[in-house]
């Protein structure tokens, strides 16, 4: 019956399909791994997550150090293929500064891997004591938030971890609350007591915190009424500027200028009329004189 074939016992089968790995499905990478670079995403949390995707997508054995087939393996060539896809997942989530120190032309996934593992484990007293001192120094007021303020402190802690430095919830807790202002001593009391959880001791400050903002919201809507009031009486009694009188004042001015300069018109008039009198009296005196001494002769 056509292409399937029957056996004697009567049952019929097919030709086995090559089943396709489950590598070739997934597309992009970043959208389940985020990109590596030592701060925000630290290399244990990269790590834990790339493993995790690997182990969903039958890929460990690319990168737990199992050996590949020889070359001579009728699976090898499907094998590199993997690989090279796996290593293209490696690349395509790391930071463009790990890249460049990591990318090789000819490299295995493994081997990628164990650069970007010699990365963050190589010198590590000396990347374990510069840690310990930002964690130690680490200050609310340093940060522009408190939860800028949590996060660092949790991205230190992490990396600290990377270099086999690892910080308890103990300590973690303490250091957090080591940093904070005088403003939340009410709150630092209790955390100190009670040492609860990274995510309690979170959930306590961030209360605080917006109890503190409501609190200081009243008292500002509350001056500001008297504020207000205040500035309006101020305005009323304080006596007019000079520039004031000046704009306002006007009709005031001009009445001074118009009473001097009217002064100032009188006495000239009164000095020019006496002044032509008397002059005009002595040029009329000797006419006089004269006219009366000829009548006389």
């Amino acid at each position: 019956m056509g292409d399937v074939k029957t056996t004697d016992a009567g049952s019929s089968s097919n030709p086995k399909q090559p089943t396709l790995h489950p590598v070739y499905t997934f597309t992009n990478i970043q959208n389940k791994v985020r990109v590596l670079d030592g701060t925000k995403v630290t290399y244990s949390s990269w790590v834990k997550l790339f493993q995790l995707h690997a182990r969903g997508y039958k890929v460990t054995h690319h990168i737990d150090g199992t050996p590949p087939p020889a070359k001579t393996d009728p699976d090898y060539e499907s094998w590199m293929e993997i690989d090279a896809i796996v290593l293209q997942w490696i690349y395509g989530t790391l930071s463009d500064d790990l890249l460049v120190q990591v990318l090789e032309p000819e490299s295995t996934a493994l081997e990628a891997w164990l650069r970007i593992k010699g990365l963050f484990t190589n010198n590590k007293g000396s990347r374990a004591a510069t840690l310990e001192h930002q964690f130690i120094n680490l200050t609310l007021k340093s940060m522009p938030s408190l939860d800028a303020y949590c996060q660092r402190l949790k991205e230190i802690a992490n990396q600290l971890a990377d270099v086999d430095q690892p910080v308890s919830n103990q300590r973690l807790i303490l250091q957090l609350v080591r940093g904070l202002p005088s403003e939340f001593d009410t709150t630092a009391s209790i955390i100190n007591k009670e040492i609860p959880t990274w995510e309690e001791a979170i959930s306590l400050l961030q209360s605080d915190q917006q109890r503190q903002e409501a609190r200081d919201s009243l008292a500002s809507s509350a001056a500001s009424p008297s504020v207000m009031t205040m500035t309006d009486e101020n305005r009323q009694q304080q006596p007019p500027n000079r520039r004031q009188q000046s704009r306002g004042g006007g009709g005031l001015l001009q009445g001074r200028w118009q009473r001097r300069w009217g002064f100032l018109q009188g006495s000239w008039w009164r000095f020019w009329s006496t002044t032509t009198a008397a002059q005009y009296q002595q040029q009329q005196q000797p006419f006089s004189n004269t006219a009366t001494v000829w009548f006389m002769d």
